[in-house]
């Protein structure tokens, strides 16, 4: 019996071997070695059983239409917006991501940005890294407290729960924004649920947990961040499409907004040339949500079980979509 043909897009972490030693007593696994050239996806789909994305290289209809024998496509993280999923659902390909694992450590990571944006750990870093430290100065960096602001979350999922659970913890108040309200969250975290623009205009922390989609794109543009204070930080840990960027340097060079912290750029990474980059109000992080050696270790387990499931014909336990 001839064994399943695997491909994984990037390398895997070497605490990860384990996992994918269990992988190979039954399938023929090819993982590309580097994370800085693009694997050739197109190309290796043609004749594989089973695909692992870890990234977000687009896998179109096309590729799909090319790999008569494909069966599952497991993606090692929770975004799937770069898996043309329709294009799945009509071939009888089974698709899974890793949901619920990577909430708390978004979360965690959401608030190292708030905090980092509000305290102004950036330019501060920087300027002690530039030795420019030389004594003590009452007057320098003075940033907003997080404790009893005014926290707007963008997006009420798993990450946007957590991060109003950790909000909590600082005395916020909390609003939330979401197309269908959570009541039941709401009497539980005592948040309060507003209108976008609303949140907006009265949030000091405006943090984005939205999905990446068509309705998504860019909604935080140039209008909504004139809505925002002046003395408000941005934070974005969801997708970096979700937010204008060019408004968005706009705001931040202008004084429409006080800073912004970044987990997510678009494209990723941002072009070196990029005007955001420089500013000492904008504070960036390479995609770090979900990186915690507990986490990523999850989600690699998570999506190898359901590559396998779907190779072997079952249903995936994590999965977005059914196979037809």
């Amino acid at each position: 019996m001839s064994r399943h043909k695997v491909f994984v897009t990037r390398p895997l972490p070497p605490v990860a071997e384990p996992l994918i030693k269990r992988l190979r007593q039954t399938c023929e696994v090819e993982i590309w070695p580097s994370m800085d050239d693009p694997a050739p996806t197109a190309e290796k789909i043609r004749s594989l059983d089973g695909l692992a994305t870890y990234g977000h290289e687009p896998i179109t209809d096309a590729m799909m239409a090319s790999a008569p024998n494909l069966k599952v496509i497991s993606n090692i993280g929770v975004g799937h917006d770069h898996i043309d999923s329709e294009a799945a659902r009509r071939r009888g390909v089974a698709v899974g991501n890793t949901p619920g694992v990577l909430s708390g450590a978004t979360a965690d990571m959401t608030f190292a940005l708030l905090l980092a944006g509000g305290r102004l750990l950036g330019p501060s870093s920087r300027y002690v890294r530039a030795r420019q430290w030389r004594s003590y100065d009452p007057n320098l960096f003075w940033g907003c407290e997080v404790h009893h602001s005014t926290i707007g979350i963008v997006g009420m999922g798993r990450i946007g729960y957590e991060v109003a659970k950790r909000a909590r913890g600082f005395d916020m108040k909390i609003l939330y924004y979401k197309r269908n309200r959570r009541e039941d969250w709401e009497r539980e975290l005592g948040m309060r649920y507003a209108p976008l623009n609303e949140l907006l205009e009265a949030s000091d922390f405006v943090t984005l947990h939205a999905p990446m989609s068509p309705e998504t794109k860019e909604m935080i543009g140039a209008a909504e961040l004139k809505r925002m204070k002046r003395t408000a930080v941005l934070v974005n840990a969801a997708r970096g499409g979700i937010v204008d960027h060019a408004a968005l340097h706009e705001a931040l060079t202008s004084g429409e907004i006080a800073a912004a912290a970044l987990d997510v750029t678009e494209p990723e990474p941002l072009p070196f040339d990029s005007p955001l980059i420089d500013l000492d109000n904008c504070f960036i992080a390479p995609h770090l949500g979900s990186a915690t050696v507990e986490t990523r270790l999850k989600m690699i387990e998570m999506a190898l079980e359901n590559l396998m499931a779907g190779l072997n014909g079952k249903p995936l336990p994590y999965s977005f979509l059914e196979r037809t």
